[in-house]
């Protein structure tokens, strides 16, 4: 694989980084900026809101700058983010450094996801995908639980300072190693917009937001599914999450070795294998071994899904993917708000700590339709254009996008 995508890789580290590290420091901010803990949760909100919509936004505007240029301004924006965090004299200046680096977030994992498959050869593509969402996953395991560990040992300031530095590092590892990719000459904004008239497009967009929301309609509200129902103590959650986090590396991994193999069958099989896990998980959640072996099986199953429907986009976009791209990140953390909203409203039903991975179970089934019905678009294409090939009289203006319809 070529050395840039070790540049993206870090700097999705970082993205991942300061996505995640704001929710175990919440005590410490809320009492240096004198606000109450929910108010401050709202940060996480403010986050989600900037990557849903900044990200297409942002990306729109660039349609006619290159994509390393488009990576470096991004990555600038990031540090710019962070170090007005790290500085920030007030709750408000604090939520603005978030959405500007939740705008960065949006539009890098977009371009990213497309630069990325540029790099390789097209057999390759799922697999470089999920070498740049491994950066994403490994935050979750390393740089999350260490940014907080830092915050809560030297102020929570001091987490955005070192996350500035990851910022300065990958912008670093940008320049140097990834190689210009000029614009495409047709490219601009009406043709990136125009391949939303495409319904595979949409397919694949909502396979995202399901697959994805399915996974945190359920992990948002494992921790207290762990100590009420499970019985393990609080200071079993940190190795409990990092089993998690473990999961979510291997999934990506192995879901982009075999979306390169066989993208819809893959997407299939980590669909089903979601859908049974969240199922499972409402009857394992019971006892200790076998809710800490499902959670495993849930960060792998829910996160094998990603290099399969980055890609998918990518195809059914084909010609000007970049825009499409974005929206598919974006349309990840609808769902991650979707999902943790819903699971939320059954526990506030009183139907209980493991309501939500009913919820999660009922978007994985939700996503599986989307691509079963995306499957079926796909058959009936191809044999009208073997039709057309076959009796080309009978038809002769052949679609050159007919897979993409």
């Amino acid at each position: 694989m070529p050395l840039a995508l070790l540049a993206l890789m870090i700097s999705a580290f970082g993205i991942g980084t300061t996505e995640f590290v704001i929710t175990g420091l919440l005590p410490q901010v809320a009492g240096d900026l004198s606000v109450s803990v929910p108010t401050a949760g709202l940060l996480i909100s403010g986050y989600a809101l900037g990557v849903v919509i900044g990200g297409p936004v942002v990306t729109a505007a660039g349609t006619r700058v290159p994509r390393k240029a488009m990576l470096l301004i991004l990555m600038l924006l990031f540090i710019a983010g962070n170090v007005l965090a790290a500085v920030a004299p007030s709750y408000w200046v604090l939520m603005l450094g978030r959405i500007f680096a939740a705008v960065c977030h949006g539009a890098f994992f977009g371009i990213a996801s497309v630069v990325a498959a540029d790099l390789v050869a097209p057999e390759r593509k799922a697999r470089a995908i999920s070498l740049v969402f491994t950066g994403l996953t490994v935050a979750n395991v390393v740089g999350a639980p260490f940014g907080t560990f830092i915050g809560q040992s030297l102020g929570w300031r001091s987490t955005f300072w070192m996350i500035t530095g990851i910022g300065l590092f990958s912008l670093l590892g940008i320049v140097g190693l990834v190689p210009k990719q000029p614009r495409p000459e047709d490219a601009s904004l009406k043709r990136e917009l125009a391949v939303f008239a495409r319904p595979q497009v949409w397919l694949a967009l909502g396979t995202a937001a399901m697959s994805i929301g399915a996974l945190f309609a359920s992990f948002s509200y494992v921790a207290p599914l762990l100590t009420e129902v499970t019985g393990f103590a609080s200071n079993m959650l940190t190795p409990l999450l990092v089993l998690f986090g473990v999961g979510l590396v291997a999934g990506n991994l192995l879901g982009g070795r075999y979306a390169d193999r066989a993208q819809l069958p893959t997407l299939y099989v980590c669909l089903s294998l979601l859908l049974v896990v969240l199922v499972a998980f409402t009857f394992t959640s019971g006892y200790k071994i076998p809710a800490a072996l499902t959670l495993v099986f849930l960060g792998g199953a829910g996160f094998s899904t990603v290099p399969g429907f980055m890609t998918r986009v990518i195809d059914k976009a084909e010609g000007a993917p970049t825009l499409a791209s974005a929206a598919g990140a974006s349309g990840a953390n609808l769902g991650i708000s979707l999902g943790a909203y819903f699971g939320g409203l059954t526990i506030d039903a009183g139907f209980g700590y493991t309501s939500p991975t009913w919820v999660g179970a009922a978007m994985a089934a939700l996503g599986l339709g989307f691509t079963a019905l995306s499957g079926v678009l796909e058959m009936r294409n191809k044999h009208r254009i073997d039709e057309e090939t076959a009796f080309p009289t009978a038809n002769p203006s052949l679609s050159t996008e007919g897979t993409n319809r």
